[in-house]
This record gives C-alpha cells, structure tokens and sequence, in this order.
C-alpha cells in the first residue's frame, strides 16, 4: 500500500536521500502520474492572450515544452516532479521513461519558442508567480543534480529561467501588497519557492529583494484568521504558508517569538484539535479537488515550520502530530483514478515526501 510507505516523519533536503521509508515503489506511483500527463495535451486549459487570429493555436504549438498536465503550470511541475524522482532514485524501473520524457521536452528549439511566448505581447502576468516560481524550482533540481543528462538541461532551460527570474524581479518593486489567498495568486508559497531558488542559484540580488519584500508584507503581521480556513477550493492555507516563508528569512529564536503572535493558538500539548484535515466532497471536481492539495501542502508546511523552531519549542509535538495527519489525508488522495486530481497532485506529494523545501539537517 502507498500510504503506510509515506507517513515517516524525517528532515530531508534536496541533496539527502529521501525518508528510509519512501521507497522507489511508491516513488514509481507518483512518477506515473506524471509520466502519463506531462505529454497529454488535452483536456487542456491555458491562459492565453490572443493579440491577432494567429495565436489561435493548441497548446503543444504555443508551449512547446510543457503543454501537457491540463495547464502550463501543472506540466512545469510535473516534470520537476520526474526530475526530482529521478535523481532520487537513479536505478529505478520508471528513471528511464522519466528521463526520456524530460529530454523529449526540454530541447533547445522548445524552450527558444517557450521564451518567445513568454515574452510575447500582453503577457507580462502569465503564470505570476505560482507557475514561474515552479519554472525556477525545475531550474533549481536540474542545477543540484551533478550529472551530465542534467547539466544539459540546466544549460537548455537557463534561458526561459534568467526570462521567469527577470519577470518576479520586475515585479517585486511593484507590487504594493500581498496576495493572501488559498489558490495560485498566493504571495507567501511562491515567495518560498522562489527564495530556496535564489539561495541556490546564488542569485543574492533577487534573495536580497525578496527578504525585504517579505519583511515589509510578512514582518508585522499578528493574529492570522485561521479559523476562516480553508476556503472551498483552496489548495494552499494563507497563514501556514505565510509562517513556512517567515521561517526562511527569521532566525530560530526570533521565528518563534513572531510564530507566537502571529498563530498564539498553537498548542504547546501535542494536540492535534486547532487544525483538521479538509475533506473533498466530490474528487472529480477540479475546484472541489484542490482541498486534497491542500493537505498536502499543509503537511510540508507545519514541518517546515517546526523546523525552523528551536529545538526546545513546547509547540513542535503538536506541529509535527497536525502535519501527520495531514500528511495520511493528503496521500491517502493521489491515487490517479480522476484526472481532475492526479494531473497535479503527485508533484504536491513528491514536494511532501521527499522532504523538498525543509533546511538542511545537522
């Protein structure tokens, strides 16, 4: 069964093996997710501006590298989902259909007609931020992995990476406020992804730029209204998202306080009660669905935050026992059976169970 394999709890990193009990048999389902949709180009639903009757073409034309998965940003992730399990498990059965699937991608020539469409007219907002924070953790996984395969695409994908980077940065100025909702537009999950990108990219302008983005939008925030979560469709929580990016610019000590005013409803018993699985009522709804994603998510999110605690904090046994549960719920979900989930779902389970995003360990 998959679910008993994935309920570990472990601090991993991108550049340590993966919790002794993930192993490559529940890797392989994950990666068959992925692997029977990154190619798929319909059912399809693109965000797409038309400037004249010649943008009026399917997808696998204007995106060529990733217009499979139902929608750009969901096939950006799905093959890092393939990247990320490949390179954690390089023997595996499924590696080589992983790989070849993410060669037929990421040429040159798909990735030249990606950064023209890109930087095409009346497209400044495509995919800001959550799909281009995706763009750049591809780039980040392919950049860690020392290997020749992998260093070829890093090289292949660099330019539509330096045009995602430039786009964020063009923005950060700009923008005057967070976004702080449940599904995409969310500020504070992309925010985290695009920083773990900065640190390993050692691109200290954007880390800079984003640190005080951060502490001017994030810095003062007090009380979040968790007991308004979750919201119907929503795949990310607004303030567990907003403590896992705070605890990647705060130092433990100083995290602690700020987690202490910003969610004081934290139990320091271990209990479980302050924060409950979400249900999916209908998993072949595409909106209902995304409740499952937010489980999850969740899960990463608690233990990135009890990571960055100190090790004293009477609040982790109750952090790490809420993010267990989520994490049973979470991927008891990805099964496959609808495609309104399983298009997305496995990158989410991936990012949880291979402990992706979490600091390195002692």
């Amino acid at each position: 069964m998959l679910l008993p394999l994935l309920l570990s709890y472990g601090m991993v990193t991108a550049s340590t093996p993966p919790p002794p009990d993930f192993g490559a048999d529940a890797a392989a389902r994950f990666a068959e997710l992925a692997l029977t949709c990154v190619h798929r180009e319909y059912p399809n639903k693109i965000a797409h501006v038309l400037s004249t009757d010649a943008d009026a073409r399917p997808p696998r034309e204007l995106t060529p590298a990733f217009y499979g998965c139902y929608d750009w940003h969901s096939s950006v992730h799905g093959h890092w989902l393939l990247v990320r399990l490949a390179r954690t498990f390089p023997e595996a059965p499924f590696t080589p259909r992983a790989r070849a699937a993410v060669a037929r991608s990421l040429t040159p020539a798909n990735i030249e007609a990606e950064t023209r469409y890109l930087s095409g007219p009346g497209r400044v907002s495509f995919e800001r931020p959550y799909g281009l924070a995706w763009l750049l953790q591809l780039a980040a996984e392919l950049r860690e992995w020392d290997e020749p395969q992998a260093r070829e695409w890093a090289a292949t994908l660099k330019p539509l990476e330096e045009r995602a980077a430039g786009r964020i940065r063009e923005w950060l100025p700009k923008l005057s406020r967070p976004i702080r909702v449940g599904e995409h537009d969310q500020t504070a999950f992309a925010f985290g992804l695009i920083l773990d990108w900065a640190r390993q990219a050692r691109d200290s302008d954007m880390e800079q730029l984003l640190k005080a983005r951060v502490d001017a939008f994030y810095g003062k925030d007090r009380r979040c209204p968790l007991a308004y979560e979750p919201g119907g469709q929503d795949f990310l929580s607004p303030c567990i998202a907003e403590a896992d990016l705070m605890r990647r610019i705060l130092p433990p000590d100083r995290f602690a306080t700020w987690l202490r005013d910003f969610l004081p409803d934290i139990p320091s018993n271990g209990s479980t009660a302050w924060l409950a699985p979400a249900v999916v009522t209908d998993p072949t709804d595409p909106k209902l669905a995304h409740l499952d994603g937010l489980n999850l998510s969740r899960a990463w999110m608690l233990e990135g935050i009890a990571a960055g605690l100190p090790p004293q904090d009477k609040r982790l046994r109750s952090l790490r026992a809420t993010a267990k549960l989520h994490r049973e719920a979470g991927l008891q979900a990805v099964t496959g059976a609808h495609y309104e989930g399983g298009h997305w779902l496995g990158s989410f389970a991936v990012y949880l169970a291979t402990g992706r995003g979490l600091p390195r360990g002692p």
